[in-house]
C-alpha cells in the first residue's frame, strides 16, 4: 500500500487536510492540493519528497489539467483521487442567486467531474485505481436553506454512482462517501448565504440559516476519523458504491428511507396502474 499516489482536493483546512494528513502518515504519495499553496506547505515539508504542495481551484479547467499533470510527472501516476473540495451556500429557494448557485455548483460537481476525467485515462491504462469522493448527508436528504447545496451532492451522488458502474469492469473502484456534522468550515468560513429579508421565510428557511451556522466549532464528527475511513475505503477490494459517515447522517438516511418506501407503498397502485390496458 505504501507505494500508492494520492491526489487529494481542497487541502487547506479541514477534512482535506486530515486525509492528507493521515495519508501521509502511513507512507504513501501525496499531492496536496490547495487554492493557495502557502496553506499547505507546512504539511508538505514534514514529509520530504513524498509530498508536493500543488496550487488548484477545481473551478479551473486549466489547473485542474496542470495539477493531476504534476503529480503524474513527480510520482509516475495517480492511483487514488479524493474529490473533497467544496462550500456551502444556504438561502431560501426564492431567495437564491442564481449567479451564486452556479459558482457553487462549478466547485461541487463539475469540479468534482473535471478531476474525474483528468484521471480517468491513466487509471484505465493500469487498469486500476480509486476514486473516492466527500458528498454529504445533504446528497440523500434536502432540507429548507440547504437545497441548493443538497441539488449539489444529490447530483455528486448521481455522477459518483454512474461512474462506478461505468468502470467497475476496468479495475477502477469508486465510491462516494456522505458524512454528516463533521468538525470543519463547513458552517463557518466556508459558509456563503442568499438570504434577501424575505420576512415569509423567518420563522423557517432564515431561522435553519442561524442553525446551520450555530453549528460551527461543535460538530461532534471527528475528521481525523472520516480521514480514517477514507484511507479504509482505499484499502478495500470491492468498496462500495456508496457509504455513510456518522451516526447522525445514519440515523437520518435510514429515517428518510422508511420514509420513501412507506410512500411508496402507500402509493402502490398508482404507481403502478400506468401501462398500456391489454
Amino acid at each position: 500500500m505504501s507505494e500508492r499516489r494520492w491526489i487529494i482536493t481542497g487541502c487547506s483546512t479541514g477534512i482535506g487536510r486530515a486525509i492528507a494528513e493521515h495519508v501521509l502518515n502511513r507512507g504513501e504519495r501525496v499531492a496536496v492540493t490547495a487554492r493557495n499553496p502557502d496553506d499547505v506547505k507546512d504539511l508538505v515539508a514534514a514529509h520530504g519528497d513524498r509530498a508536493i504542495a500543488v496550487r488548484l481551484d477545481v473551478a479551473d479547467p486549466d489547473q485542474v489539467s496542470a495539477a493531476v499533470a504534476e503529480a503524474e510527472a513527480r510520482f509516475g501516476g495517480i492511483d487514488v483521487l479524493v474529490n473533497n473540495a467544496g462550500y456551502g451556500y444556504v438561502s431560501s429557494i426564492e431567495e437564491g442567486d442564481i449567479d451564486s448557485i452556479k459558482g457553487m455548483f462549478d466547485v461541487n460537481l463539475f469540479g468534482a467531474l473535471r478531476m474525474m476525467q483528468a484521471v480517468l485515462p491513466g487509471m484505465r491504462s493500469r487498469r486500476s485505481g480509486s476514486i473516492i469522493t466527500i458528498s454529504s448527508l445533504a446528497g440523500r436528504i434536502s432540507n429548507p436553506a440547504t437545497g441548493f447545496y443538497s441539488s449539489s451532492k444529490f447530483a455528486l451522488e448521481g455522477l459518483s454512482e454512474a461512474l462506478s458502474r461505468e468502470v467497475e469492469d476496468l479495475g477502477i473502484r469508486v465510491c462516494s462517501i456522505a458524512p454528516g456534522m463533521f468538525r470543519s468550515d463547513f458552517s463557518g468560513r466556508s459558509l456563503k448565504t442568499g438570504e434577501k429579508g424575505v420576512s415569509d421565510y423567518s420563522d423557517g428557511v432564515h431561522a435553519r440559516i442561524e442553525l446551520v451556522k450555530s453549528a460551527d466549532g461543535r460538530q461532534m464528527g471527528d475528521p481525523d476519523k472520516l480521514a480514517a475511513m477514507v484511507v479504509s475505503v482505499a484499502d478495500m477490494e470491492k468498496p462500495p458504491r456508496q457509504l455513510i459517515a456518522g451516526p447522525d447522517a445514519y440515523a437520518a438516511i435510514t429515517a428518510r428511507m422508511d420514509e420513501i418506501r412507506a410512500a411508496m407503498e402507500q402509493h402502490r397502485e398508482t404507481s403502478i396502474a400506468t401501462n398500456f390496458d391489454e
